[in-house]
C-alpha cells in the first residue's frame, strides 16, 4: 500500500511532467506559428519597452495548388537509345538534369518526378511560385551543346591581296578616327568626345568612358594597367595608344585606395516573381517591409533582424555572407556593398533575388586607377574573312567543363562567360592551344559558332573565355545552362498549366477554415458529452496538432490541398481514439470499479481496438503512397503521420492528464466522464 511520502513524490513527479508538457506545447506552438510569437514580442516592446526576442519565421512548405505556379509535363524520346542501354537509367538522368536546372532557376521547393505508362516515359515538373511559365520552359528545355573546334586545314590560308588591303584600309580608317578624336579634345570635353567617337559599349559611353582598373579586377589587361601605373593624375594621352584590341585615348583620373574584398552580411526580403524566393509577399509589400527593416537595422541588431526577417538560408546564421571580391556578386549588390563605409547599413537594394539590406563589416584595400577612355576597335584577319574550310572536332566539350561564370571585359566592360575545365579538359585545352598558336579556335554552342578567338599563347591553366556581344542576362543564362549540363535525351513539352496564386490562397484559406471549424465542433461535442474528460481530450488534441504541424515543418512535408485534407481527417481519427477509450472507461465504472482503476483498465482494453484500426489505416496509406499519384501521395503521407501521432496522443497524453486530475475528483464521477449508461 502506498504511504503518504510515496503519494507526495508521485504528485510531485506528475506536476513536473505537467510543467514539461506545457513547455513542450508552447515551444511547438512557437515553432509552428513564429509570426504570432514575433508579433507578440513586438507588441510587448512597443507597450512596455522590452520584448521577448525574435525567432526565424520559417514558413510551411506549400505545394503548387496552394502557392500557385506552373505544372509541366515532358515526354522523353527514348528512340536514340540502343537496345542494350538502360532506359530507366537514362530517363533518371534526364530527371536529374531538369532538377539541377530548376534549382538553378531559383524555384522554391520544386517537384520533378518520372512517370511511365507502358513504353511511354514522362517527366512531371511542378514549380511553385513561378509566374512566367515561358521562362521556366526555356530554362528547363534548353539543351546546350558546347564544343571546341579547330580549323581543319593544316595551315590557314593567308589573306588575298584584296582582303589584306581591306584589313589595312579598315585599320587605317580606325586610326584616322582615333586621331580625329584626339584633335577634337582641343575644342571639346573628354566626355563629349567619348559620346561622339567611342565604340565601347553603351554602359561605358554613358559613364563618360570612365572605369576603374585594379590588379585584382582587370589584372589580365596588362597594357592598360602598365599605362595607368606609369602616368600621373590628370594626364591625357598626347597620342593614340595602340593596344592589341584597339586604339585608345586615355585620361588618368587619379589613384585611390579601393576595396579589394568586402566582408558583409545581408537581410533578403523577397517577393513573388523574384529568383529563389519562398515569400508570398508581392513586390510592393516586400519593398515596404525592406524599408521598415532598414530603418531599424544597426550593426548591433543586424544579426537578430536577419534571423527574424531574411528569406534566404543565411538568415539562420545572422545573414553572414563572408568576404567576396568584385565579380562574385550580382552587379547591383556589389556596387552597393563596395560603396558603403565599414559599419554602415544600406537602404534596400533591389536585385533579381528581391530587396537586400546590407551591412558592411570589413574590407581590404588595393590601389585602383580611375581611367577614362575613347575606344576604337582594331580589325583582325578573322573579321575580314572567317576561317575557311570545315571545322574539325576536338575532344574538348561541355563534359569537361567544371564551371562557367560571368565576368566583364577590362576595357569595354562587356559581359563574357569565363570557363574553367577539369583536369582532363585542361590538358586537352593546352594541347589545342599549343597546336593552334596564331590560329582561331571555334567555340560552338548547339552547333552555332558564337566565338572564334585567335590563340595568342599556350593556355595550361584550363581557363577560356566566351565572348559574343552578350547582354548581362544572356551571359548569365549561358553560364547557368553550361553549369547545369545538357539533357542526355530529347524531351518534348506535351502539357503546361498555370495555377494562379489567388486560387491557391483561396484553397489554403478554405482548408484552414475547415480545419478550425471541424476542430471547434468536435471540441464542443466531446466536452458536452464527456465533461472534464472531454476537456482533457481537447487539450490532448491541441498537443497532437502542435506535434503534427511541427513534424510537417521539420521533415519537411510539402502541404497540398489533399495533404491538408489528410491532416484534417487525422484530427477526426484522434478524437475517435479518445471516444473509444472513454466508452471503455464507462463500461469499467458500470462494473463497480473506482474511477482510477476504471481509467487504467479502460485504456488497457481500448488499446487493442485503437491499434488494429490505426494499423489498418496505415496499411491503406502505404498502398496509396506506393501506387498513387503525387496528389494521392500527399494525402497518404499527412494522414499516416497524423495517425501515428494520434495513437501516442490518445494513449499517453490523455491518460497522463486524467491521472493528473483524478486524485482531486475521485467521487465526482459525472463531472469527470459524463452520464453513465444504465445497466441492462
Amino acid at each position: 500500500m502506498m504511504n503518504i511520502n510515496d503519494k507526495s513524490k508521485s504528485h510531485s513527479t506528475m506536476r513536473w511532467k505537467a510543467a514539461l508538457l506545457v513547455v513542450v506545447f508552447v515551444a511547438l506552438a512557437v515553432f509552428d506559428f513564429p509570426n504570432a510569437y514575433n508579433n507578440t514580442s513586438q507588441w510587448l516592446e512597443s507597450k512596455v519597452g522590452f520584448g521577448i526576442g525574435q525567432i526565424t519565421a520559417d514558413p510551411f512548405r506549400l505545394g503548387l495548388d496552394l502557392v500557385g505556379g506552373a505544372h509541366l509535363v515532358y515526354e522523353v524520346d527514348t528512340a536514340p537509345l540502343a537496345a542494350d542501354q538502360e532506359v530507366e537509367s537514362a530517363v533518371d538522368g534526364v530527371r536529374d538534369v531538369i532538377e539541377r536546372r530548376v534549382n538553378a532557376f531559383g524555384v522554391g521547393e520544386p517537384l520533378v518526378q518520372t512517370n511511365r505508362v507502358g513504353d511511354l516515359y514522362r517527366i512531371i515538373v511542378e514549380l511553385p511560385g513561378v509566374e512566367d511559365i515561358q521562362d521556366a520552359v526555356d530554362a528547363i528545355g534548353a539543351t546546350p551543346l558546347l564544343e571546341f573546334k579547330e580549323v581543319g586545314e593544316e595551315e590557314p590560308e593567308p589573306l588575298t591581296e584584296e582582303e589584306a588591303a581591306e584589313l589595312l584600309e579598315r585599320n587605317s580608317k580606325a586610326s584616322d578616327k582615333a586621331n580625329e578624336a584626339l584633335q577634337a579634345l582641343r575644342t571639346s570635353s573628354f566626355e563629349e568626345v567619348v559620346a561622339q567617337y567611342s565604340e565601347s559599349d553603351a554602359v561605358l559611353r554613358n559613364a563618360g568612358g570612365k572605369f576603374l582598373i585594379t590588379d585584382s579586377l582587370y589584372g589580365d589587361d596588362e597594357e592598360l594597367l602598365t599605362w595607368a601605373k606609369s602616368h600621373r593624375e590628370g594626364f591625357v594621352s598626347r597620342r593614340v595608344e595602340q593596344f592589341d584590341d584597339g586604339f585608345y585615348i586615355l585620361r588618368h583620373d587619379g589613384r585611390e585606395d579601393v576595396p579589394e574584398t568586402v566582408t558583409a552580411s545581408h537581410i533578403l526580403i523577397c517577393h513573388t516573381g523574384s529568383s529563389q524566393c519562398p515569400s508570398q509577399l508581392n513586390k510592393e509589400e516586400a519593398f515596404a517591409k525592406a524599408q521598415e527593416v532598414a530603418t531599424q537595422a544597426t550593426a548591433e541588431n543586424f544579426a537578430t533582424l536577419a534571423a527574424t526577417n531574411s528569406n534566404d538560408a543565411t538568415g539562420a546564421s545572422g545573414g553572414v555572407l563572408g568576404a567576396f571580391t568584385r565579380g562574385e556578386m550580382v552587379p547591383e549588390f556589389e556596387a552597393a556593398a563596395f560603396a558603403l563605409a565599414i559599419g554602415e547599413v544600406s537602404a534596400p537594394v533591389e536585385t533579381q533575388f528581391g530587396y537586400h539590406i546590407i551591412l558592411k563589416e570589413d574590407q581590404t584595400l588595393e590601389t585602383g586607377y580611375n581611367l577614362a577612355a575613347v575606344y576604337i576597335k582594331k580589325w583582325t584577319e578573322s573579321d575580314i574573312r572567317p576561317p575557311q574550310g570545315e571545322w574539325a572536332n576536338t575532344k574538348l566539350g561541355g563534359a569537361h567543363l567544371q564551371r562557367a561564370v560571368v565576368q566583364f571585359h577590362g576595357s569595354t566592360n562587356e559581359p563574357q562567360v569565363a570557363l574553367q575545365f577539369n583536369d582532363v579538359g585542361s590538358e586537352l585545352f593546352a594541347n589545342i592551344t599549343e597546336r593552334n598558336l596564331g590560329r582561331p579556335v571555334g567555340i560552338f554552342l548547339d552547333g552555332f559558332l558564337i566565338s572564334s578567338p585567335t590563340v595568342q599563347n599556350v593556355i595550361t591553366t584550363g581557363d577560356a573565355v566566351i565572348t559574343g556581344s552578350f547582354t548581362i542576362v544572356e551571359a548569365r543564362d549561358l553560364a547557368q545552362n553550361l553549369n547545369t549540363g545538357a539533357l542526355p535525351l530529347p524531351i518534348e513539352l506535351v502539357s503546361e498549366q498555370r495555377v494562379g496564386a489567388t486560387l491557391g490562397a483561396e484553397s489554403l484559406a478554405r482548408s484552414l477554415n475547415a480545419a478550425l471549424i471541424g476542430l471547434l465542433l468536435v471540441s464542443i461535442f466531446i466536452v458536452a458529452y464527456y465533461r472534464l474528460a472531454g476537456l482533457l481530450a481537447v487539450i490532448a488534441l491541441l498537443v497532437y496538432s502542435a506535434v503534427v504541424l511541427g513534424i510537417f515543418k521539420i521533415v519537411p512535408v510539402t502541404l497540398t490541398v489533399s495533404g491538408l485534407a489528410g491532416f484534417i481527417l487525422s484530427l477526426g481519427l484522434a478524437v475517435d481514439a479518445n471516444i473509444i477509450i472513454f466508452e471503455r472507461v464507462k463500461e469499467e465504472r458500470q462494473d463497480g470499479k473506482r474511477l482510477h482503476q476504471s481509467i487504467e483498465d479502460g485504456f488497457a482494453r481500448a488499446w487493442a481496438s485503437i491499434r488494429d484500426a490505426n494499423i489498418s489505416t496505415l496499411i491503406t496509406c502505404g498502398i496509396l503512397f506506393w501506387f498513387g499519384t503525387s496528389v494521392v501521395k500527399g494525402f497518404a503521407l499527412t494522414l499516416s503521420v497524423g495517425v501515428i501521432v494520434s495513437m501516442v496522443s490518445a494513449i499517453f497524453v490523455t491518460r497522463f492528464l486524467l491521472r493528473l486530475v483524478i486524485p482531486q475528483l475521485d467521487e465526482k464521477t459525472k463531472a469527470v466522464i459524463g452520464q453513465q449508461r444504465d445497466n441492462a
